[in-house]
């Protein structure tokens, strides 16, 4: 008989991100849409307090509804309200609300259509306002010509998602302020439909973002210019001068230079990337509409192929030229350091030898006054003798003549103050 069956399962420790790894391949998944449809899109940058604070009023809006609002800490949420659907997503420094209406039937983008719906204008708007779309799913047959909808010398159009849907666009903003986009139903389940309209949707408001880093790189460019231009002033002045206190003052002209130009790259550097990686999703979305060419017009990959590749060129040569110049500058910082460091060493070792060239004048001074001192202290020390050698003759203890006596005790009147002299000298040096 086979007991396996009957053992317990494994109790297993878990990662502590194991569920929200797990959970995150089905966020926000594709919600599917019937035929005819309009969604009106809307993104909006939010920072972290612009974005709690627009959960929680989403959450007292659908609360108000009598339908469940997002949880604590959610990122996307959905909510139906009667025909009118709404997603609303969080992402890292923008939020997007997706208003799903019923679509009119066969006139796209009809004057007067454009009415937004009463609970949008309920909800309090996060942040700045970026991203506006109005998107209509329609069948094929129910469509006018697309140059009569959107203007020819910037329309983009192709067959999608396995030629089973036709997306058209120009990318124009409209009076309302609304890009419009219009996709013909071929042969679309309302999974693939919903799938394609999100995506279409994404690709708008990815362009958008990623085109923010456009006139981050026009702001800086006059400035990155003006400091390229100082540093090969400053490189060429380098080979002219010399001297500390020139080479101090081109350090110093440097240093001003390069703070501004650090804080400036550091600043940027967050938006250039997050240019990249909104650009690179772009590509991502276009690879997956899977794209073929339509009536002549170019495809939607095409056209923005054409105009948002030289607005990426130029945020990445800046970026490059940023990281390029900071180099630039450590290197002749370096040199200029060198130079300087180069210059105090032959001051220090100048101002060392005249340090030594006075302690031997010293020394030779010192002897010379220890010699001195040594004869002038014998002197007085064999006057002193004298004298008493004299009293002791005129006392009668002197056997001998005084001047001889006196002659005689001048050798070790010398050595014994010339002993003791050296002897105080000898102490002085040792403590």
């Amino acid at each position: 008989m086979d007991r396996t069956d009957a053992r317990p399962a494994p109790t297993l420790s878990a990662h502590p991100s194991r569920a929200a790894i797990l959970a995150e391949i089905h966020a926000r998944p594709f919600a599917p849409l019937e035929t005819p449809r309009r969604l009106l899109h809307f993104a909006f940058m939010t920072d972290q307090a612009q974005a709690n604070a627009d959960r929680e009023a989403l959450a007292r809006f659908c609360e108000g509804r009598g339908v469940a609002g997002p949880a604590d800490g959610a990122k996307h949420h959905r909510a139906r309200l009667g025909e009118i659907g709404l997603r609303w997503e969080q992402h890292s420094e923008f939020t997007t609300y997706s208003w799903e209406l019923p679509g009119n039937g066969s006139t796209p983008f009809a004057p007067g259509s454009n009415a937004l719906p009463h609970q949008m204008l309920e909800l309090p708007q996060p942040g700045p306002h970026l991203v506006a779309v109005d998107l209509h799913l329609l069948p094929q047959r129910a469509a006018p010509p697309l140059e009569e909808i959107f203007d020819p010398a910037s329309l983009a159009a192709s067959l999608v998602d396995g030629e089973a849907a036709l997306a058209a666009t120009d990318f124009r903003p409209c009076p309302d302020g609304f890009v419009r986009i219009l996709v013909l139903d071929r042969a679309l389940t309302p999974s693939r439909a919903g799938a394609l309209a999100q995506r279409l949707l994404e690709i708008e408001t990815y362009r958008v973002l990623a085109l923010l880093g456009l006139p981050e790189a026009q702001r800086l460019a006059p400035s990155v210019r003006a400091t390229e231009e100082a540093l090969v002033r400053i490189a060429g002045t380098m080979t002219q001068t010399d001297g500390l206190a020139a080479d101090n003052a081109l350090l110093d002209e440097m240093t001003a230079l390069a703070a501004p130009m650090e804080s400036e790259a550091a600043s940027s550097n967050y938006r250039f990337g997050a240019s990249r990686a909104y650009d690179n999703i772009v590509h991502q979305r276009l690879a997956a509409i899977d794209e073929v060419a339509y009536g002549g017009w170019p495809t939607i990959a095409a056209f923005l192929s054409r105009r948002m590749a030289p607005a990426m060129r130029t945020c990445q040569m800046l970026q490059e030229r940023q990281a390029d110049l900071s180099r630039k500058l450590a290197r002749a910082a370096n040199l200029l350091r060198t130079r300087v460091d180069v210059a105090l060493e032959q001051q220090n070792r100048d101002l060392l030898a005249a340090m030594n060239e006075r302690a031997r004048m010293q020394l030779r001074l010192q002897q010379t006054v220890e010699g001195l001192s040594v004869a002038a202290i014998g002197y007085y020390v064999v006057s002193l003798f004298g004298y008493l050698a004299k009293g002791a003759k005129d006392a009668g203890y002197l056997p001998v003549d005084v001047g001889i006596a006196t002659a005689l005790f001048v050798p070790f009147a010398l050595l014994g103050v010339w002993t003791m002299v050296r002897r105080i000298r000898r102490g002085h040096s040792d403590g």
